[in-house]
């Protein structure tokens, strides 16, 4: 101890900064040896040196570094008279000049055995604790704190506990020598020479890195027996924390050894194979395997799984055929981002930036994709969501993804699905199968070098399935957010995070996604665009693009609005701008030929120039029409290209009561037309129909255009009005539409489509559009602009829409009663005949 405490002396003695000024008071102790003060009474006024986180011990010695100014006027005035101070521990570590309220009441009386003058005017002092003191009124405190104190002794009984204690603590001291190195072996003999058990406990507890708390807890403790025992107590849980670092010291230091070791082996074989000439491309194959694995910071279970093929590797002889299975496998292994991700850009208004400078519109996507930044920003350790875009073709889906991933700057991949109807195909083959690859998902990871990309699964509605399996149930892990973060593909079976990954699928129609899989993505719909959304397109995006693409100049190649409206109106019919595009690049190469050909420098394309340009009109619009004719009546469809009307026609002819349904029309469609003329039927007395008319006559129901599919119920309330309409001799209104599910009561049922629908009646000039009630809340979801020409008349019965679409008296049902009477008797004329026959339209 002495001589631990000497070297410490020695430490503080050579300050930097210029000589120091030493003074030693009394005789200097020899090595071992604790120098007694020869004066043991205690002074009525002692000065009180407070000492922050640190506790001193009776019958020990301690440095000390004192460098505030009140504290070095204490320790002069204390060696200009008998060198004692009181040295107390602080309470309140906030307070830079402590009071007498900020230390405590127990401390220790000391002498100063010798001090050190530094050239900054601090001290370095080294004291000699004597004895427990207590505070019993501080009378002084300033310039610093001076008190009357009283001696604590020692309680001490000896008995054979306090024996065993000795021996015990003396014991486990012993052992924490031999593991902190930081304490010298003296020590321990030094402990066993000290019979005095208080003065072995402040030896001890001196020594040890103890918290200031619980070294002033052992001071202040006077009983002998149970300070023993509570530094016996911190002393054990020292040792426990000592030896499980050595043990963690031991593990590590093994493995280290074993590493190097095998580091060494390695190299002495490298070192003999080129000595002897043995070296050869398997072995550097295995070397290059070996050093790509130690750099790709593998997962524990990857790494493992990886240096198992390895070992197996470097057995084989590059002849076997398992040679090139393992090789490639390890190749796979090494490439994927296992642990590699891209860093988010979570600057929200950076993104909208970038989503409104590549789309138009679609405000409910881009405010999905801000919602995610956002959370994103919040937590960071948020999954990315499952999106599904929803929307006929040509809408820009995919490029919003490519929009998304600019926007959130991370790498962007895509797959298409669409006719896949193998599962091996998103999962991968098992390598027992020759030529096994991993499926789609991993090779698009790998290809991505990044483990969060954004994921875009192309076309997910037209997957299939057949004997060799399901895709759509094998993708139902890889977009089920509580399944996906241990994907495994079965050429690697190894579990792959793709937790990551934000996901979007699209899809043109939401029917043939099954239900499973449909309930793991958050569907957005994406509908078509008007007139004036595909005119904005065209001139912020479309018409720039392709005169890059064709190598003209901002300002050489001009369309008229009016030319850009031809095209969408006579050139193009889809939801989307895709051929709209395409119509404006023949525009574009058209005037580029121009360019080169005649040098011309600039031109304006108006309507004349156009059909130069695109030839004659290729589409007609199906517009409103006279329906001066009972039984035609105008409905309103839904197409994968967008909304559309169509003419449902109905006549009756003499016969058998036989009803005739023609123009493609699907199952349900055909059911829909036999339920409107249930109850057609049911209703027609209040229409004037004569007794026997439906039995007597065949009725005749035709949609054009009949090379064209349809199917669905929504053309119900149509139907019945063009059946009410032939019955009751009374034409449709030429400005109303309508769409609509019909049951047999007449009750109209909600459809879907709507905003394409009431797109295609302002687009025909409709005025009036009946739809369900039910469909109100889609309405109130579509542009102001769209719909402020367009009178909606929401009805819950089918007999609102024959009270307010059925004109009256015209010109068309005068003697109508006349003509059902003969009809109803059978005896209509060959020229009656032929005024009811059916007149079609191709739409």
């Amino acid at each position: 101890m002495s001589e631990n405490e000497t070297q410490e002396t020695r430490t503080l003695s050579a300050a930097p900064g210029g000589p120091e000024e030493t003074v030693t008071i009394g005789p200097s102790a020899r090595a071992g040896e604790i120098p007694r003060e020869e004066s043991n009474a205690t002074p009525p006024a002692l000065p009180i040196l407070p000492l922050k986180d640190t506790v001193v011990f009776p019958e020990t010695m301690m440095p000390l570094a004192v460098g505030q100014p009140r504290s070095v006027k204490l320790v002069d005035d204390a060696l200009a008279k008998d060198k004692l101070v009181g040295l107390v521990t602080v309470t309140n570590e906030e307070v830079d000049l402590p009071g007498p309220d900020d230390v405590a009441g127990v401390g220790t009386l000391a002498v100063v055995q010798k001090m050190i003058k530094a050239p900054d005017g601090s001290l370095r002092i080294v004291v000699q604790g004597l004895r427990r003191i207590a505070i019993d009124q501080f009378t002084i405190e300033d310039p610093y704190l001076v008190a009357a104190v009283h001696d604590v002794p020692d309680i001490i009984e000896e008995t054979k506990e306090i024996e065993a204690l000795q021996r015990n603590l003396v014991a486990v001291y012993v052992r924490i020598i031999e593991l902190v190195p930081y304490l010298p072996d003296e020590l321990e003999m030094a402990a066993a020479n000290i019979e005095d058990p208080a003065t072995l406990g402040y030896f001890i507890a001196s020594t040890m890195r103890l918290k200031t708390g619980e070294k002033q807890e052992l001071l202040e403790q006077v009983n002998v027996a149970k300070r023993l025992r509570r530094l016996t107590e911190l002393m054990n849980r020292e040792l426990e924390v000592l030896e499980l670092g050595s043990k963690i010291q031991d593990q590590v230091q093994s493995e280290m050894e074993k590493t190097q070791r095998e580091y060494f082996l390695r190299q002495q074989l490298k070192a003999i194979q080129e000595e002897l000439g043995e070296t050869d491309e398997t072995q550097a194959e295995v070397n290059e395997l070996r050093k790509r694995l130690d750099e790709a910071n593998l997962p524990e279970e990857v790494d493992k799984q990886a240096r198992r093929e390895l070992d197996r590797l470097a057995k084989l002889p590059s002849a076997a055929a398992e040679y090139g299975v393992i090789r490639t496998y390890l190749d796979w292994i090494v490439e994927l981002p296992w642990n590699k991700s891209t860093e988010d850009n979570l600057d929200i208004a950076h993104a909208r930036e970038v989503l409104d400078h590549d789309h138009y519109d679609l405000e409910d996507v881009k405010d999905r994709i801000l919602e995610f930044l956002a959370v994103q920003k919040l937590k960071a350790t948020l999954g990315g969501p499952i999106l599904c875009f929803v929307g006929p073709p040509g809408v820009g889906k995919t490029s919003l993804g490519q929009s998304i991933a600019r926007s959130l700057g991370r790498k962007f991949i895509r797959i298409s699905v669409g006719g896949v109807r193998d599962e091996a195909e998103i999962r991968g083959h098992r390598r027992t199968y020759i030529g096994a690859m991993p499926g789609t998902i991993m090779r698009a990871i790998r290809d991505a070098e990044s483990n969060n990309p954004v994921f875009m699964i192309d076309e997910i509605d037209k997957m299939g399935a057949d004997w060799r399996g399901d895709p759509s149930s094998a993708m139902l892990e890889v977009l089920d957010p509580e399944q996906h973060n241990t994907f495994r593909d079965h050429y690697l079976d190894l579990p792959f995070d793709l937790s990551k990954v934000l996901f979007i699928t699209t899809a043109n129609v939401l029917d043939t996604i099954p239900s499973p899989l449909r309930d793991r993505m958050e569907i957005i719909h994406m509908a078509g665009y008007t007139e004036e959304d595909k005119v904005h397109i065209a001139r912020q995006y479309l018409i720039p693009r392709q005169l890059e693409r064709h190598g003209l100049e901002e300002g050489q190649l001009e369309i008229t609005d009016a030319s850009l409206r031809a095209i969408i109106q006579g050139y193009t019919r889809e939801a989307g701008v895709r051929n709209l595009e395409r119509e404006i690049g023949t525009v574009a190469r058209k005037f580029a030929r121009m360019v080169a050909e005649e040098n011309k420098e600039q031109l304006v394309v108006d309507l004349d120039q156009l059909r130069e340009f695109l030839g004659k009109q290729k589409l007609f619009r199906e517009m409103k029409r006279r329906t001066s004719e009972p039984g035609v009546s105008t409905g309103l469809a839904w197409t994968p290209a967008g909304g559309d009307i169509l003419f449902i026609e109905a006549r009756s002819m003499p016969g058998t009561g036989k009803l005739t349904l023609t123009g493609q029309l699907g199952d349900v469609m055909k059911e829909s037309a036999q339920a409107a003329l249930t109850y057609v039927r049911s209703v027609a007395g209040t229409m004037g129909v004569a007794e026997g008319f439906f039995r007597k006559h065949d009725i005749h129901v035709h949609v054009p255009a009949g090379a064209v599919p349809k199917d669905g119920p929504s053309a119900g309330v149509a139907m019945t009005t063009a059946l009410a309409s032939m019955v009751s001799r009374r034409p449709v209104n030429a400005e109303v539409a309508m769409t609509g599910e019909v049951t047999l009561t007449g009750q109209v049922l909600p459809v879907g489509g709507i905003k394409e629908k009431v797109i295609a009646a302002r687009q025909a000039e409709i005025k009036k559009v009946f739809l369900p009630d039910r469909n109100e809340p889609d309405v109130a979801e579509i542009k102001e602009d769209i719909i402020k020409d367009v009178e909606f008349v929401y009805v819950d019965h089918v007999s609102k829409v024959l009270e307010q679409a059925l004109e009256e008296g015209t010109v068309a049902d005068a003697g109508g009663a006349a003509e059902a009477a003969k009809e109803a008797e059978g005896t209509a004329t060959a020229d009656e005949q032929a005024a009811h026959g059916v007149t079609g339209k191709t739409s």
